[in-house]
């Protein structure tokens, strides 16, 4: 059974992985002695970060885990095959996501090509495949805490879903690493003392093994350690399994030794243990960021400092193919772990628990801002918000308070809808976006006004493309709750950046050093959306320092693969082998997709609909010399319907789709082509693409809901 904390616990495991990242970020890969020498004791965030930008140690967790949501949740039902389908289908190619450090030196580099070239996992991360030294990197464990996450209490189930998806890119001892972290994880549910929790962890794992052996030895250095100070701990691992007894760029077992330290010697406290971990260097924000999760889970949430809490603001970004998936919160995206526990377990989830599918914030969880911001004409007024208990109910909410308000204070309490390079710190795996709020949708929340006076509130949105704020209606909040809306008009060429709340005081109201207090219980994006996409508008992203490979997106899209440019009117995408860019919301369902296309050469140009990802979606076009065909990408394409239709180069063609339930309309130039019915695909983006040495002009791109 799931404990009745089950959903707290977890946001305390993996708001704990998002604190270790980040508190290790600046000194990944640093030794012990450059760590001590610049920054000495370690207590408190070493960068004030600005927005932290997506890494690879929350991408693969989050991510990874969808192998469950797409094919089959329960153990004897999913292969390593489908979960190597789950890499292709969220990884961008070449950029982003992970470390792309080269073929036969970066593992997960290596195994994507694997995968992609129809090397089928496991044999895709196999040592027969790759080789030891590849095979047994750190990548094995760094990504395995969503398996305890959806295996609360469950420790062997969790091992065995984390030993899976580990095969994909590794093998060997990583294997083990990746057992014992999520074992651990899921053991936390349930224990109190950190030293019975690491022996759960050891016993899903062979005794006989290096990883074994090394945790073992440590733990015994440990209880002989009678000054009980790390650093003697340390040079002991220095000594015995330092990165010089191992092979590749960063072996797994140091990162494992260094792990098992912070744990023991930080004695059950979070902050010491994460302190330690990362004073010790080597991989910090790897190693941070999977004891982050297992601490985290042990102590729950009220045992992580707010110094920790704060600065993250409970903002989660990520750098998927998914532009929408990528912008997210701590909180929201557990949701997508506590789901699949339920569905995993076969019990109904709680009432209050949100659908994922649908962007509502709420403020159940301690300590979640949902990433929420504030925003004043007068700094005087020093607003604040805090997550607090609804008095009188066991639910909580978020409390905005403003100390000095004026006639002329204005309060924004907002969400970014859409990011740009020149929002984040830096470009840490580059992370691109597609907005997650459009024309024709409805914005909603639920407020509460305990200020004593009277205050106005208006719903509003920022249009960066045309540079326009367009507001609601002002409504009069009173000391109920009051739920109010904004009916978002269609914006011709519209890209929403934030939504938000703009608090002012009544026009009949005098006041003076007033205090402001709004409770808000609940804000979210309702109804399906109506845009349409004009390149004339759009504008270059430019990434491309830090871990990943030098690139550039275009505003709105997330580029797979290929070379993509602004053309006067037009997107251009040309490739050697094949190029896609995706827009929209993800969970879209009925609508029509209209795109005009100029093809420019080659047999290949193709929309794509209720797009799932790099490898499950539908597309329609030229797919071969003169041949129009409606088709299925699962992995691979499978021709649905097709027609002997001329291509005609440099001559704009318009195509369109329409998708209601299970039925599939294609037309060009307003002709209907084909009509069929297919049901594997309910949902998804649209897109773009080209193949096999193909070129094509894109513009005019209008979706309308039905």
């Amino acid at each position: 059974m799931i404990r009745e904390d089950y959903i707290e616990r977890t946001y305390a495991g993996w708001l704990g992985k998002i604190i270790g990242i980040r508190l290790g970020s600046p000194i990944e890969g640093w030794p012990y002695e450059q760590i001590q020498k610049i920054y000495g004791e370690i207590k408190d965030y070493l960068v004030d970060y600005k927005d932290y930008a997506a890494d690879d140690d929350s991408n693969g967790p989050l991510f990874f885990v969808r192998a469950i949501h797409d094919y089959a949740h329960q153990i004897d039902q999913i292969t390593e095959k489908e979960m190597g389908n789950t890499w292709l289908n969220y990884a961008p190619e070449n950029h982003a996501f992970f470390w792309w450090g080269g073929y036969g030196i970066s593992t997960e580099h290596t195994a994507y090509y694997n995968l992609k070239s129809g090397i089928v996992a496991p044999r895709s991360g196999s040592i027969e495949q790759n080789g030891l030294a590849c095979a047994e990197q750190i990548g094995g464990q760094i990504f395995s805490d969503c398996w305890g996450f959806v295996a609360p209490g469950n420790p062997k189930l969790a091992a065995e879903y984390a030993r899976k998806m580990a095969r994909v890119s590794h093998d060997g001892e990583a294997l083990h690493g990746a057992m014992f972290v999520a074992g651990c994880i899921s053991a936390a549910y349930e224990e109190t003392d950190i030293m019975k929790v690491i022996e759960i962890g050891l016993d899903l794992i062979p005794k006989d093994s290096e990883y074994a052996r090394v945790l073992n030895d440590v733990i015994h250095f440990y209880h002989n350690d009678t000054r009980k100070n790390w650093r003697d701990c340390l040079k002991y691992i220095h000594t015995n399994y330092g990165y010089d007894k191992y092979l590749g760029v960063c072996h797994i077992i140091p990162n494992a030794a260094v792990m098992m330290l912070s744990m023991l010697y930080g004695e059950g406290d979070f902050t010491k243990t994460q302190c330690i971990c990362n004073m010790c260097g080597w991989d910090t924000d790897c190693n941070a960021g999977n004891v982050g999760s297992i601490m985290g889970v042990l102590v729950g949430i009220d045992q992580i400092e707010d110094k920790w809490v704060k600065p993250i603001n409970d903002l989660l970004l990520s750098s998927s193919l998914i532009g929408g998936l990528n912008i997210s919160t701590v909180a929201k995206t557990t949701e997508v772990f506590c789901e699949l526990a339920y569905k995993i377990e076969g019990i109904e989830p709680p009432k209050d628990l949100v659908n994922p599918e649908e962007y509502v914030l709420n403020f159940n969880l301690s300590k979640s801002t949902q990433a929420m911001r504030i925003e004043t004409n007068d700094i005087r007024s020093e607003p604040h918000i805090e997550n607090v208990m609804i008095e009188g109910t066991n639910k909580r909410c978020l409390k905005l308070v403003t100390n000095r308000l004026q006639n002329s204070s204005e309060i924004k309490l907002f969400h970014k809808t859409y990011y740009q390079p020149k929002d984040l710190h830096d470009s840490r795996y580059d992370p691109a976006f597609t907005p997650i709020l459009y024309p024709g949708q409805t914005i909603k929340s639920v407020l509460k006004n305990d200020s004593g006076f009277e205050v106005l509130a208006r719903l509003y949105i920022k249009d960066i493309n045309n540079d326009v704020i367009h507001y609601s209606k002002a409504y009069e909040l009173t000391s109920e709750w009051n739920e109010i809306e904004y009916n978002i008009p269609k914006i011709e060429n519209c890209l929403i950046k934030e939504a938000g709340i703009e608090f002012y005081r009544s026009g009949n109201t005098r006041i003076h050093d007033k205090v402001l207090i709004i409770y808000m219980e609940r804000f979210g994006f309702y109804g399906s959306p109506e845009y349409n996409i004009d390149f004339t508008k759009e504008h270059i992203e430019n990434y491309g320092f830090g871990h990943c490979t030098l690139h550039k997106e275009i505003s709105q899209f997330t580029m797979k693969n290929g070379m993509w440019e602004l053309d006067g009117e037009y997107l251009s995408g040309s490739c050697f082998d094949e190029a896609e860019a995706y827009t929209g919301p993800y969970y879209h369902k009925d609508y029509e997709y209209e795109c005009t296309l100029n093809p420019q050469c080659g047999f290949y140009h193709l929309i794509h609909f209720r797009l799932q990802g790099g490898i499950r979606s539908y597309a329609f076009g030229w797919y071969g010399e003169n041949k129009l065909a409606l088709l299925k990408r699962h992995k691979d394409y499978s021709v649905l319907a097709k027609k002997e239709v001329s291509l005609i180069y440099h001559m704009d063609t318009t195509l369109k789709v329409r998708v209601v339930n299970n039925k599939i309309s294609a037309y060009v130039n307003g002709e209907k082509i084909f009509e069929l019915e297919d049901d594997e695909f309910g949902y998804g983006q649209i897109g773009v693409s080209v193949r096999e040495g193909s070129h094509c002009h894109f513009k005019n791109i209008r979706v309308c809901s039905i």
